[in-house]
């Protein structure tokens, strides 16, 4: 693939990632500005319980990230402090990365047994093309943009990238947070 192939697919699912980011950041908005109700009350059985959702948010991330994190971020606006924010984002974003590496591990132990190869031929199929044409850059476009990254590093370990390289790559994951919660704390201010 040349450069100008790379380019262009990390700029098309960088752009998915920016809309879905628009989206999700303006309902907010909306909602927070233009209802009276407390926009988290609905929510509050839910929402009051840190522990919960911390693992709806991780059974989300092992899922190939059902649930955009930037919901969560949101989440973690309830504390209206920043250093509660920071912490509660890095606990995402580490979650978010501990998820895709144990998709890596996944993938990697169970790359050569019958009910992976199914797996990989009904799920993967399409992202196994990619890598081929990308290599580790697929890595860093999963991490930066909407593409599931745990299923991405599944995928990643089955065909037994180094997991060395692998771990470096991923960290890539943590930009995608820190710009996005910065988005997400800057729309709560206006």
């Amino acid at each position: 693939m040349s450069d100008r192939e790379k380019l262009w697919f990390f700029a098309r699912n960088l752009a998915r990632g920016v809309l879905a980011l628009i989206i999700v950041v303006g309902g907010f908005i909306l909602l927070k500005d233009r209802v009276n109700l407390d926009y988290f009350q609905w929510l509050a059985p839910i929402y009051e319980q840190p522990v919960l959702v911390y693992l709806i948010y991780s059974a989300s991330e092992l899922l190939f990230g059902i649930i955009p994190p930037e919901i969560f971020m949101i989440w973690a606006l309830r504390l209206e402090d920043v250093s509660g924010y920071l912490l509660n984002v890095g606990a995402l974003a580490l979650i978010s990365y501990l998820a895709g590496v144990l998709g890596y591990l996944i993938g990697n132990y169970l790359n050569h047994t019958r009910f992976y190869t199914y797996f990989r031929k009904r799920v993967f199929g399409h992202y196994e093309r990619y890598f081929q044409s990308f290599g580790a850059f697929l890595i860093v476009v999963a991490a930066l943009t909407p593409l599931p990254f745990s299923g991405v590093s599944m995928l990643i370990g089955s065909v037994d990238f180094p997991a060395k390289k692998y771990l470096v790559y991923a960290t890539i994951r943590f930009v995608r947070f820190a710009a996005y919660s910065y988005v997400v704390w800057q729309a709560n201010a206006l």
